[in-house]
């Protein structure tokens, strides 16, 4: 019996290490089977430059996942190898996949530096040289001394990396690319060339790095047994190589995969997976900034929420998601969904036919950080989609203010099917069909915002009232 597919984003930028991520998944794994969760997407797992207090986007050593007493610690801000193995396993055992967080573009936190010739680009336009070739000290030199060759004895050194921010020498942030060296194409356009973002660009023109980022992969899959990849960064990375790697990890294992392409014009994001043969999914990031949008602006309208989004243009590679940890508060890209309108885009992402949702852990179990509480009846809407919402779907997508759709259910599913009905200005209704094999049925609020009972008309249809700024599932 097909389920409805939900992927929970299991952190936030702001866990702390003492919260131990991985042993929270072991005991959660029952739990979040039962309320509806199918797959979990996981933190960079290796150590990061900052070791036990880094996020992962910083990454240092990929072979290293809380193992080896590198950056300060053994364990990552997640916890040891083992835990994180084992919270595999726990997630496996309730019937709940696991995406794991990686990150190939850049390194940071090399061993040692070295000097390196190098021309200084525009930050706007990085086709733009604004020095002649100059020594500069780069930390470019990767030796892992803590791991002593285990998995790997590949060393890193500026034969390996287009670029780097920083000169020691001259204690300079810049954009340096080295000499002999061209930014990769086939990235994102943004800067003239995007290829560029941080730390020491890992340059995919050089065959050893492909070699050894490919020795990686079929190293982390049969070690972890995860079960997808979310790959960040992929704009900046050229799409050849990234359509390459996931072409090779599926010879290991049929691996399920959604990219990180940060840029919310949509052609940007067809165009990079038609680049990718169709192999990469996207996280639906217009989709992200509609949200965003209608939550700031009262006149926003509601029959556009739509348009120009990838999940209604492509659903099949749309991941869609209301917020993540970039967005949250304090972060690079923060655009953070107004709390009203949380429950609003979460009913549109998960109570509809179109696109695989994704839950973000800070929405769920709140962000003490910034005193964020979790929001109100998520796990409600989590486990109407898992229960309820299938079946044939009616939009009525037709008013500036107040919005909605009907699915009408199956027969594989108890009492499934549901009249979705959002506003973002006073009370209102909407008159919707949910099916003549639905006539005569009695439907109530899930949310509870509305107290009535309606009963379906004969003819399938039936008034469906919503609450000033509000939605109401019935």
């Amino acid at each position: 019996m097909k389920e409805n597919k939900i992927l929970m984003q299991y952190f936030e930028w702001y866990l702390r290490p003492e919260n131990k991520l991985w042993n929270k998944a072991i005991a959660n794994a029952q739990y979040l089977s039962a309320i509806g969760i199918t797959d979990v997407w996981f933190p960079p797992a290796y150590k990061g430059a900052g070791g036990k207090y880094d996020v992962g986007y910083s990454a240092y050593d990929l072979y290293d996942l809380g193992e080896f007493d590198q950056k300060g610690s053994i364990e990552t801000k997640y916890g040891t190898k083992e835990e994180y193995i084992n919270a595999i396993k726990k997630l496996h055992e309730n019937g709940i996949r696991v995406y794991a967080d990686i990150v190939l573009n850049h390194k940071i936190g090399a061993d040692e530096p070295e000097t390196v010739y190098a021309s200084e680009e525009e930050q706007t336009n990085r086709n733009v040289d604004t020095s002649l070739p100059k020594k500069i000290t780069a930390w470019t030199v990767y030796n892992f001394k803590g791991r002593n060759n285990k998995y790997s004895d590949f060393k890193w050194n500026y034969n390996h990396f287009n670029g780097t921010d920083w000169d020691e020498s001259g204690r300079k942030n810049g954009v340096f690319r080295f000499s002999g060296k061209k930014w990769d194409q086939n990235v994102d356009a943004e800067n003239g060339n995007y290829d560029y973002l941080m730390g020491a660009d890992i340059d995919y023109n050089n065959p050893e790095v492909v070699e050894e980022i490919k020795k990686w992969g079929k190293w982390y899959v049969e070690t972890t047994n995860i079960d997808g990849l979310r790959l960040d960064a992929v704009k900046h990375i050229k799409s050849g190589f990234m359509a390459e790697f996931i072409h090779e990890m599926r010879k290991i294992k049929k691996l399920d995969c959604v990219g990180e392409y940060w840029n919310r014009n949509l052609q940007s994001l067809e165009n990079y997976i038609t680049k990718t043969n169709s192999s990469i999914p996207l996280f639906d990031v217009p989709l992200h900034y509609n949200f965003y949008n209608a939550s700031k602006d009262p006149n926003y309208d509601m029959s556009k929420i739509l348009e120009h989004t990838l999940v209604k243009e492509n659903p099949c590679k749309a991941v869609t998601f209301v917020d993540n940890h970039d967005t949250q508060p304090g972060q690079a890209l923060q655009s953070f969904v107004e709390n009203w309108f949380k429950p609003i885009a979460y009913s549109i992402i998960l109570l509809r036919n179109d696109g695989y949702p994704c839950v973000f852990y800070g929405d769920y179990y709140g962000i003490s950080h910034d005193d964020i509480k979790p929001m109100n009846d998520l796990k409600t809407l989590i486990q109407i989609r898992k229960e309820k919402s299938y079946g044939m779907q009616h939009d009525y997508l037709d008013n500036n203010n107040y919005i909605g759709w009907t699915q009408e259910g199956d027969d594989k599913h108890i009492k499934s099917g549901i009249a979705v009905v959002i506003s973002t200005a006073g009370d209102g209704y909407k008159r919707m069909y949910v099916g003549n094999q639905n006539a005569g049925e009695i439907y109530i609020d899930a949310l509870d915002n509305c107290q009535e009972e309606i009963t379906i008309e004969e003819d399938g249809c039936a008034n469906f009232n919503v609450k000033e700024k509000s939605v109401s599932i019935w």
